[in-house]
C-alpha cells in the first residue's frame, strides 16, 4: 500500500476534523495514512450525540471551549494540548484496526512503556494500583474504506474532563464510584518530559516499520491546506452550529425556576434539525396568559441562544407593562447555552 503522512500544526478542532473526513472521503484503495495532531480545549462528541445531555454547555461556553462533532460513534471526551491524536486510514482489505492499534502498542514499547490493548476501545498499562488506562478510540467503517482514531494522554489536565461534561448516571453505576483519575494516567507519569514531537515521531517510525517503507511527512495548518478537493466546504460544515449542535437526535428538555413572582416549568420538545417542535409552559403566575403565549411562539425556532434571544425580544415587546419578563428571557438564554 502507498503511505502517507500528515502531521497538523493548527490546534483547531473544526480544521482537524474536516481534514481527517476530506482524507477519509477521498482515500484512494492503495493508500494507508497516519494522520496526528492536536486539539485546544475542546469537548469532542460522538456522531450521534446530544450535546446539550452530554455536555455542560454554559460552562463550556464562558470558558471558551469549542464543541466538535466527530465523523466516528462513541462517547464525548475532552482534548487539550495534553492529548495527542492519531488517526490511521486505509482501503479494505487492507484497513486493519488490529494493525493500527499494534502500531501504537509499538510506539509506547520504543519509548519505554509496555502496554496492552483492553476490550475494543482502550490501550492500558499495569501499575501497582491497577490497570491504568493511557488511550481510548474510535473507528468509522465504509464498505471499501475505514479509520481508527484515538488519544494519547500525556499530560492532560484531568480534572477538567469532569468540568465540562455531564456523566451518564447509568455509566457511573456500570463502571462503579472510582474516580475518573484513578483509572486514567498520563504519559508523563511514566516519561517526565513526554511531549507531542516524541509521540510523533514514535508512531511516525512505528507505522514505517511496519510497513517496511517511508513517506515524506506532510505538514498542514491552515496556512497551508493539505491539497484536498472541496476542504473549503468541509471546514465550513465541521465548523457549523448546524452540524455540532444542530445534527443532535430529537430530544426533550425540562427546565423549571422559581421568581420571586412566580414558578415556571418549561418543556421543550427539540427535532434532530435543532428545531423547537413543541413548548408547553406550567405557571403559578397569577397573570399566565404572556407564558402561554410565549408557549405559542417558540416552535419553530432554533434551539440556539441567539435566536431564541430574537423571539423572546419579540415576545417581551407585546408585553411592555411587565418588566418581570425579562426575568424569563434572561434564564432562558443562559439555560440553553
Amino acid at each position: 500500500m502507498r503511505l502517507r503522512v500528515l502531521h497538523s500544526l493548527s490546534h483547531n478542532p473544526w480544521f482537524n476534523l474536516a481534514v481527517e473526513d476530506c482524507i477519509f472521503r477521498q482515500l484512494p484503495a492503495d493508500q494507508c495514512v497516519l494522520f496526528l495532531w492536536q486539539n485546544a480545549d475542546t469537548v469532542v462528541i460522538g456522531r450521534s450525540q446530544n450535546p446539550w445531555k452530554e455536555c455542560n454547555t454554559r460552562i463550556m461556553e464562558q470558558d471558551g471551549i469549542k464543541l466538535a462533532r466527530r465523523q466516528s460513534g462513541g462517547g464525548a471526551v475532552f482534548h487539550d494540548l495534553g492529548n495527542s491524536c492519531f488517526t490511521f486510514m486505509a482501503g479494505k482489505p487492507g484497513y486493519d484496526k488490529t494493525v493500527s492499534t499494534g502500531i501504537i502498542l509499538e510506539a509506547l514499547k520504543a519509548l519505554g512503556i509496555e502496554a496492552s490493548a483492553s476490550g475494543r476501545n482502550d490501550i492500558v498499562v499495569e501499575t501497582p494500583e491497577g490497570q491504568r488506562k493511557i488511550s481510548g478510540s474510535a473507528y468509522k467503517e465504509t464498505s471499501d474504506r475505514g479509520f481508527h482514531h484515538g488519544t494519547l494522554l500525556l499530560h492532560s489536565d484531568l480534572s477538567r474532563l469532569a468540568h465540562y461534561l455531564n456523566p451518564d448516571p447509568k455509566k457511573l453505576l456500570s463502571k462503579g464510584i472510582t474516580s475518573v483519575t484513578s483509572r486514567v494516567a498520563n504519559l508523563d507519569e511514566f516519561i517526565p518530559d513526554i511531549d507531542h514531537a516524541r509521540i510523533c515521531q514514535a508512531v511516525s517510525q512505528a507505522f514505517f516499520k511496519h510497513y517496511g517503507r517511508t513517506a515524506e511527512v506532510e505538514y498542514i495548518s491552515p496556512e497551508k491546506t493539505p491539497d484536498l478537493p472541496r476542504f473549503e466546504e468541509q471546514f465550513a460544515f465541521q465548523s457549523s452550529w448546524q452540524w455540532n449542535f444542530g445534527d443532535a437526535p430529537s430530544f426533550s428538555h425540562l427546565m423549571d425556576t422559581r421568581f420571586p413572582w412566580a414558578g415556571i416549568e418549561l418543556h421543550f420538545d427539540v427535532d434532530r434539525g435543532g428545531e423547537i417542535s413543541r413548548a408547553q409552559i406550567f405557571t403559578d403566575s397569577m397573570n399566565p396568559t404572556p407564558l402561554e403565549g410565549l408557549a405559542e411562539m417558540l416552535p419553530g425556532t432554533v434551539y440556539r441562544p441567539d435566536a431564541m434571544q430574537e423571539k423572546l425580544a419579540q415576545w417581551q415587546a407585546g408585553y411592555p407593562d411587565m418588566p418581570e419578563l425579562a426575568d424569563v428571557s434572561s434564564w432562558i438564554v443562559q439555560e440553553i447555552r
